[in-house]
């Protein structure tokens, strides 16, 4: 008689093949700690993560980096323009505010 029993074909996973199938189908944790003292509640904090692979991500609609600049690597040069000016406009306030040094 048989010590031990069998299910199914008994196949280890390696780390490579979880992964894999992580990025592929997704998972999501989510999870709420909440901070209460003498029933007033003090701190909420909502935990939601998502790990998925890049097409997935695409095939479920989360394409938020696609427009990121920060991620995207495009910068809005209207923008960066915008902020040239008001730092030297400020520059220019500091400078006559500022005592001259004495030569």
């Amino acid at each position: 008689m048989p010590e031990r029993y069998e299910l199914g074909p008994h196949r280890t996973q390696g780390l490579v093949d979880i992964l894999d199938r992580i990025l592929d189908k997704g998972l999501v944790i989510a999870g709420d700690i909440r901070v209460h003292l003498a029933n007033v509640e003090l701190l909420t904090i909502q935990i939601r993560l998502l790990v998925c692979s890049v097409d997935k991500a695409d095939e479920i609609g989360l394409n938020w980096w696609r427009s990121d600049p920060y991620f995207s690597g495009r910068r809005d040069v209207a923008q960066l323009e915008a902020i040239d000016e008001r730092l030297a406009r400020l520059e220019a306030k500091l400078a006559a505010v500022e005592p001259k040094p004495a030569e």
